[in-house]
């Protein structure tokens, strides 16, 4: 549908609606100006919209169920082969549904978006498959990327390969869950609280959450523009590395992108830790819901770094214990007026939008009644201070981020990274349909207090196995400057060699 010039009707509803008074004279006089505006509305509607071209070959797929798709990892399911030559010749990706992958169906783990089809190729799938990977379908993620559960998509619970019943962690669920369970050696997912790092955590796989702007988010389906992150999901900081190294870099779009610094991380890796600097983050550890095995294995992780060579100190970062509630109005705030408001997208940023998501996308106001609890509560909230208070907060979140960031930039002055427990906890049961409505939304934010922090400061933070406690992973995060993912690589890869995580006790 395109711009229709406003009737009179209409021009004294939009005046009444901005607390404006007008009279008839004054409608006579606004409507040849709407008028020209009017016409450079339709002019721009009848340009071709400049997307970037689509290099690779792929049909829709199909909907795999059944045995096929044992854990609703799956969303969709098809095969986009990448160049003949690369560095990721061989190696099979799972691309997170809020990613568009062009030609093949994308929900973004909502009702309200089922039957959208992208028309464009996101920066780092083009780039996947110009390095040579074979794409072999979208993973289910939570509704609207708004958990750190596996339990709000559309479809059903995502369910923990390695912990059947437990969740498998989001928003990247899918994602984490295929690489975990062999169904692919990589995956794509976004991280906007956590959202990689959680369900590695809980999977027990790496995930990276790299410098913000440094991995261009083109083509992922935003939900907060300061928050936004996408990066790679992987077996091994090998693959970590590499995929990384194929996937970050200016792509031209995407205006986050200032003084990027890319390295050859997957050529950076060996050599062990010592003479690193470690902090362990005294305010990592003992929160009001960690479990104290996590806690334990994780500081049996730290003097295991310490035996192989680094030097390990406590080191107290008091604000760390404030970022949570800097994170909440950005947060809210933000996927309010970016995501839901904005139509997916928002304005006033330089970028490259899907105008056909959109479009789609506005159509979940008929449909609001199916988002997810955790959506709605989100939004509500973020509505209702935006009517009484106005966007203040936002802005002084914001502020306030930079003086977090400062607080671990003065640690990361003395040491190489920082350490502490990616979650409080181990994966945790899914709800059931006999659970109450608390019960629902604790299991998606319950986990977000060591994460979340990390992407209002922007610096890299990754995931990493340490352990099984009860027969589930306990998630190790190891923070660094920025642009310094390769000195987060060389410490995980030297954990990593070091033995059997699985094995690895408190």
């Amino acid at each position: 549908m395109t711009v229709q010039q406003p009737t009179d009707e209409q021009v004294y509803e939009i005046a009444e609606q901005l607390g404006m008074n007008i009279d008839a004279a004054k409608v006579a006089l606004l409507q040849p100006r709407f008028a020209a505006y009017t016409a450079a509305y339709k002019a721009v509607d009848q340009m071709a919209d400049p997307l970037p071209e689509i290099k690779y070959p792929r049909t829709p797929g199909y909907r795999p169920t059944g045995a096929e798709n044992p854990h609703n990892a799956w969303y969709y399911k098809t095969e986009v082969k990448g160049a003949a030559t690369g560095k990721l010749v061989g190696k099979t990706v799972a691309v997170k549904d809020n990613v568009m992958l062009a030609g093949v169906p994308m929900m973004n783990g909502s009702a309200t978006l089922e039957g959208f089809v992208p028309n464009v190729d996101a920066t780092v799938v083009t780039r996947l498959l110009d390095a040579g990977a074979t794409i072999m379908g979208k993973a289910h993620c939570e509704c609207f990327c708004l958990s750190g559960g596996s339990h709000t998509n559309a479809t059903g619970n995502v369910d923990n390969p390695r912990a059947p019943g437990y969740s498998a962690g989001g928003s990247s669920s899918g994602s984490a869950a295929l690489v975990a369970a062999g169904a692919v050696d990589m995956a794509i997912g976004g991280d906007q609280g956590g959202s990689v790092r959680i369900p590695a955590a809980y999977c027990g796989i790496v995930a990276m959450k790299a410098t913000y702007g440094l991995v261009p988010y083109t083509g992922v389906m935003p939900i907060e523009p300061f928050i936004d992150h996408t990066g790679p999901m992987t077996a091994t900081v090998a693959d970590n590395a590499l995929m990384l190294e194929v996937i970050a870099g200016v792509d031209g779009y995407d205006g986050r992108q200032q003084n990027i610094v890319t390295q050859p991380y997957s050529e950076m890796l060996g050599g062990g830790v010592g003479g690193m600097k470690i902090a362990v983050v005294t305010e990592g550890f003992g929160r009001e819901n960690s479990e104290a095995d996590v806690d334990a294995y994780v500081r049996a992780a730290a003097a295991r770094f310490a035996d192989l060579g680094a030097t390990v100190e406590e080191v107290s970062i008091p604000m760390h214990l404030d970022a949570m509630a800097i994170w909440t109005p950005i947060g809210l705030h933000g996927l309010t007026h970016t995501m839901m408001m904005g139509d997916g997208y928002g304005i006033s940023r330089s970028d490259l939008y899907s105008t056909a998501l959109m479009d789609f996308h506005r159509g979940w106001r008929a449909q609001a009644d199916s988002l997810s609890e955790t959506l709605k509560l989100a939004m509500m909230m973020g509505t209702h201070v935006d009517n009484t208070v106005g966007k203040r907060l936002y802005g002084k979140a914001v502020n306030l981020s930079y003086t977090l960031r400062a607080a671990y930039d003065a640690v990361l002055a003395d040491y190489d990274l920082l350490l502490m427990p990616t979650l409080p906890m181990k994966a945790t049961p899914l709800p059931t349909a006999d659970d109450d409505w608390n019960f629902h939304v604790d299991r998606a934010f319950e986990m977000l207090e060591n994460t979340a922090p990390f992407n209002i400061s922007h610096h890299p933070s990754l995931s990493m196995p340490c352990g099984m406690s009860d027969g589930r992973p306990v998630g190790l995060m190891l923070t660094g400057r920025f642009f310094d993912e390769a000195t987060i690589y060389k410490a995980a890869e030297a954990f990593e060699q070091s033995g059997d995580w699985t094995t690895f006790t408190a």
